[in-house]
């Protein structure tokens, strides 16, 4: 039943899920990948163009409305002039990595946006750090795949089992980021 619905509908899940986070559902593909359900080249080039895509747009939104965002956020708005001073700084490893940082994967090139860096320069290292993180990502997801079929006589048993549970924790790690973000911004108010 989960592996039809993958089979059906996990390419679609790798394209929107990588527009934005896209971790869990990496993740998951990988280890789809690993079951025969997901081909690991169009899961990699999917996930390529959705990151690519949802940071480009970041970028572009910061270069559009990016001041009125981050003056919404105090703290962010203070900590501007120390992180725009580190991004002149280290702008390619940040946009090549910032994909694998905690939180900044929307915040990052949003305020790469508002920097005096050039469209073209972000675009290219995008594309390049969008490359790297797909290959990663969904990596790993083939190789717990292959470590759970190395530790289970039949990982057909029970492969329902680990797609779920995949797919819950990741339903659950971003429902608690929604969460989390939301109860921050409100005790800002």
């Amino acid at each position: 039943m989960i592996g039809e619905f993958i089979k059906n509908y996990g390419y679609l899940a790798v394209m929107l899920g990588t527009l934005l986070e896209g971790e869990a559902v990496l993740l998951a593909a990988g280890f789809a990948c690993h079951q025969g359900l997901l081909d690991w080249r169009i899961v990699a080039a999917l996930a390529v163009l959705g990151a690519t895509l949802g940071d480009q747009g970041a970028f572009l939104i910061g270069r559009w409305k990016g001041e009125r965002l981050v003056s919404r956020f105090p703290s962010l708005e203070r900590s501007l002039p120390r992180i725009n001073a580190l991004m002149e700084k280290y702008h390619t490893p940040m946009i090549l990595f910032v994909r694998f940082m905690y939180g900044m994967r929307i915040a990052g090139p949003l305020l790469l946006g508002m920097s005096n860096l050039p469209a073209y320069r972000f675009a290219l290292l995008n594309v390049i750090g969008a490359v790297i993180w797909a290959s990663v990502v969904t990596s790993i997801g083939y190789s717990f795949g292959v470590t759970m079929s190395a530790l289970l006589t039949d990982v057909k048993e029970v492969e329902e089992i680990l797609l779920a549970s995949l797919l819950v924790i990741g339903g659950v790690f971003w429902v608690f980021r929604i969460v989390r973000a939301r109860s921050l911004r409100d005790r800002r108010k």
